[in-house]
């Protein structure tokens, strides 16, 4: 055992890495859903935690927050730094080397890497859920979870079986529609969806979903920035014909408040869930950074926009060409999945692999510092036929410049 503190095994990490941290997968199961099989975990280790867990459907990018999942081990969620035989987990990191990590401005706002992202890939649907505010996510000592999409289309060759994904609620559904639901619950399908409308989900976009809003995600692998937080309260009884317990409605609310149906729809943002122009409010296309397709490489923004005002997260796609090598400076830290190819980050390896046997190392994960960032990253793609695509997401009001969408969040 190492008798090196934290705080010197990360000095050492990022001294290492040139301010690069590199990361080990990071493996989230989910019992109430069925695993997609696209995030390239080997077909025999799904069930790495216990059948009684559930499959592993979620991988979880540069987290400090903990998966909130009945039965979890101790870290569940939590990303670890490897480096030279030494593991660690990133939130400890953080607590250590917090401003030279995350940026003195972030540190000493949040003392924490506020946001994560991850990878979910089901075979079907998810149930009708939201994530409560700030407000109502105080109540039971929790942080809201605004959270936003990304459909790569590297990781999505094929739909599975409901590539739509249900928001919101359909204009004119009134509150004791919903309640009618929820009197409902142990009667079958309580006929949530149909109140709700679903989009066809298209790879290569996103849509950006503040808290207190429905949402049934469909199957197409997505990449999820999101607030760094894991509360909810599912809406729909039944999914795909098994029963969604009224414990998974209720986790995250107070106990006196488990049977208060008023209480429960008044839950949902209801001019949000109703805003007849949803679409419009909430989708994301992908925008250049600038016009760069000449020089061998394309910055994208693929998730973008504020929640109640202010940019709690954002993501971009960098797209290099075969040979190529360029050095992206940002504003700020960031976390970093392959998504495609193989090269070079600084003086570490990126390679996107085509399977990982649970508890295996990769070298398609790292974390960037924010001095490293401001610096600049040289990305060099070591293929001369194949296109090295990276993921990357940002945490708060690092990326000022990112375009905007309208704000439709009331989350108080």
């Amino acid at each position: 055992m190492s008798t090196m503190s934290i705080s010197q095994m990360t000095r050492c990490a990022i001294e290492a890495g040139e301010g690069i941290l590199r990361l080990a997968p990071n493996w989230v199961p989910r019992s109430f859903l069925m695993p997609g099989q696209r995030l390239k975990l080997a077909t025999e280790d799904l069930y790495a935690y216990g059948a009684h867990r559930g499959g592993i459907d979620e991988r979880w990018f540069s987290s400090t927050t903990e998966a909130m999942n009945e039965g979890r081990i101790p870290d569940e969620g939590l990303s670890y730094v490897v480096n030279n035989g030494q593991r660690f987990t990133l939130k400890d990191a953080i607590e250590a080397e917090g401003p030279r990590i995350i940026g003195k401005k972030m540190w000493d706002e949040f003392h924490r890497w506020p946001i994560f992202s991850k990878f979910f890939d089901n075979l079907g649907l998810i149930p009708h859920h939201l994530h409560q505010s700030t407000e109502l996510a105080k109540l039971v000592g929790q942080e809201a979870k605004p959270e936003a999409y990304y459909f790569p289309p590297q990781l999505n060759p094929f739909d599975n079986s409901f590539p739509n994904t249900y928001f919101g609620l359909e204009p004119g559904t009134t509150k004791e529609d919903v309640r009618k639901c929820l009197e409902r619950w142990d009667q079958g399908d309580n006929g949530i969806l149909d109140l709700s409308k679903a989009y066809r989900l298209k790879r290569g976009t996103g849509w950006l979903i503040p808290s207190r809003i429905l949402h049934a995600p469909g199957s197409l692998v997505t990449y999820e920035p999101q607030w760094g937080s894991d509360v909810l309260a599912m809406y729909q009884s039944m999914v795909e014909g098994r029963y969604v317990p009224w414990d998974l409605l209720v986790k995250d609310v107070p106990k006196e408040k488990h049977h208060d149906l008023d209480f429960l729809v008044d839950m949902i943002d209801w001019p949000a869930n109703t805003d007849p122009h949803f679409k419009r409010h909430h989708y994301l296309e992908p925008i250049p950074v600038a016009d760069s397709a000449s020089e061998g490489y394309l910055d994208r923004w693929v998730v973008y926009g504020k929640v109640v005002g202010r940019q709690l997260f954002s993501a971009k796609e960098l797209s290099i060409q075969p040979g190529v090598k360029v050095t992206i400076k940002d504003n700020g830290a960031y976390g970093l999945i392959v998504t495609q190819g193989h090269g070079r980050i600084c003086k570490l390896t990126l390679n996107c692999p085509a399977m990982i046997h649970f508890g295996q190392m990769t070298e398609d994960e790292v974390f960037v510092t924010h001095e490293a960032a401001n610096a600049g990253i040289t990305f060099e793609n070591g293929s001369s036929m194949d296109s090295l695509v990276v993921l990357r997401y940002f945490g708060p009001d690092v990326n000022p410049e990112a375009p905007e969408i309208v704000d439709r969040e009331s989350h108080k």
